[in-house]
């Protein structure tokens, strides 16, 4: 059985909502919770369009349209790269203090995905570090396209994988050992269709996050927070 929804903005063009994580946006195979987008029609009482998608595993912000016009410009945003996603993510290693991840991405008959740089999608990622441990690191990273696990495998690429992925990264999996993948979608900015003020809706990280990334923190006491500037450096 589902948690309850986890509204964060409705009107009537758009129904937000805070995603657990272990819950998938569609249905498939080998689910046993109710996807996020049956529930979210059945909190409504009529038709909903998915705009978007996370991970199952991730957690975080996830947008649908409640009539096809806001769908068809929300799809537009998402495709033109308008729509601006910030996610956190908490990663095994030491990456950079920031940078540009800029590796095709392809699907590989395993059903994973993979860096493939002569037959990939185009695919970029913008990160910068937050905090730094002594084995680890809390990023917020902006992916800038939309390919299926690209977070998760760009990061993997760099020798740094999210903790908790099941799937991407060395044996043993889940990486260090995390019972849940440390995604967390945070933000989205979508440009007004007016080309006023941005609509800007944010999911704050769940307690489980919280309570893991905690476990991180209390490891270093000579925990170094590292300098952050208003609105960060990945545009």
């Amino acid at each position: 059985m589902s948690s309850p929804l986890r509204v964060i903005r409705e009107d009537g063009d758009i129904l937000a909502v805070d995603k657990p994580a272990g819950q998938a946006v569609i249905p498939g195979r080998g689910l046993s919770k109710e996807p996020l987008c049956l529930q979210a029609q059945r909190h409504t009482g009529g038709k909903i369009f998915i705009a978007h998608r996370i991970d199952r595993e991730a957690s975080g912000l996830v947008i649908f349209a409640k009539n096809p016009q806001i769908h068809r410009r929300l799809c537009q945003d998402f495709e033109s790269r308008r729509a601006r996603k910030t996610y956190w993510v908490a990663l095994q290693g030491s990456p950079a203090q920031e940078g540009s991840i800029d590796k095709p991405l392809r699907l590989f008959g395993s059903g994973r995905m993979g860096v493939a740089d002569s037959k990939g999608q185009p695919s970029l990622t913008r990160y910068k570090t937050i905090e730094r441990f002594p084995n680890a690191a809390l990023v917020e990273a902006r992916p800038l396209t939309g390919r299926r696990h690209q977070l998760r495998v760009h990061f993997f690429s760099l020798g740094t994988p999210i903790l908790g992925d099941p799937l991407y990264g060395r044996p043993p999996r889940p990486v260090g050992g995390f019972p849940r993948l440390m995604l967390h979608a945070l933000e989205l900015r979508i440009p007004e269709a007016d080309h006023g003020a941005p609509l800007v809706l944010r999911a704050e990280p769940d307690e489980e996050f919280l309570r893991l990334f905690a476990l991180l923190r209390a490891e270093d006491p000579k925990l170094t927070r590292c300098a952050m500037t208003e609105g960060g450096s990945a545009a």
